[in-house]
């Protein structure tokens, strides 16, 4: 299983996720012709695409849905939460093209086990989504298995985030602020207060932790750091803040590494595998 950043930030998502069989977006929240260049890196096109996977309804996850749907009309998954609000944009999208789904349950797209995760963030109805491909289980997922997730926009995790993400070995995970830098930011106070409540965005730090939390379940070995505030945040203090938190957090860390890396807000990065 291949994960790939096209683009992760408040600028901007999109993601692509493929096995052998299938090609995914999650979310579409840049241009056609960045998604498109994106895709190309790896020797795919949109028209590839087995259809998109949209996250919720804010305009950095799908600027670029009217677009990429009026040309390729793909597939669109989202749940019922979220097509309705971005019916009610009235961005021109054919409503036939969106297919509902619902958190906790799963299902197939050609080769690939697709599992949506109710996350916290202040949107109708947001998930996140995970990956398992159909040739590491039998009816029933079984770890170690190729798998991935983006998991970006939650105010906050819990025992169910740990649950949900326990089996994974490539992870997309939000890690969009440096705490101190938002607060004495130029953001206005409601805006702080907004990104920094539990249904807002996760921290540096948090992230380290949720990490920490899932290195111990011995799964997982990638993961792209994404949704970086451009003013709160740098790629270097997100990397070394989530490093040392699992070094200090991980006793055994320094004999099973997890490979740690960026997704960038305005360039592609390098696909990882599960």
């Amino acid at each position: 299983m291949q994960l790939l950043s096209i683009a992760s930030g408040s600028s901007g998502n999109c993601i692509y996720v493929g096995c052998n069989e299938t090609n995914l977006l999650v979310d579409a929240g840049i241009s056609m012709k960045r998604i498109e260049a994106g895709l190309n890196t790896i020797d795919l096109k949109l028209s590839d695409m087995d259809g998109i996977l949209i996250t919720h309804e804010h305009s950095d996850h799908i600027g670029g849905l009217k677009a990429v749907s009026k040309k390729h009309h793909l597939a669109l998954y989202a749940t019922r939460g979220t097509i309705d609000e971005i019916l009610k944009k009235k961005m021109d999208i054919d409503p036939g093209l969106f297919h509902e789904v619902k958190a906790d349950r799963e299902f197939m797209l050609k080769d690939i086990l697709v599992d949506p995760i109710k996350i916290s963030h202040d949107a109708a109805e947001p998930v996140a989504y995970s990956f398992y491909s159909s040739s590491c289980f039998n009816g029933a997922k079984e770890s170690p298995c190729e798998s991935a997730a983006v998991c970006t926009d939650l105010g906050t995790y819990d025992d169910y985030i740990i649950d949900k993400l326990s089996g994974i070995s490539s992870l997309l995970l939000e890690a969009n602020h440096d705490i101190k830098m938002l607060e004495v930011g130029p953001y206005p106070y409601y805006l702080k207060k907004r990104i920094l409540g539990e249904k807002g965005h996760l921290s540096n730090d948090s992230a380290g932790e949720l990490l920490s939390r899932l290195y111990d379940l011995g799964n997982l070995k990638n993961v792209l750091l994404g949704h970086l505030s451009k003013e709160n945040n740098y790629a270097a203090l997100a990397f070394e803040t989530v490093r040392m938190q699992l070094v200090h957090s991980c006793s055994a860390y320094h004999d099973r590494k997890i490979e740690l890396g960026i997704a960038f807000r305005d360039t592609p990065g390098k696909p990882v595998y599960a």
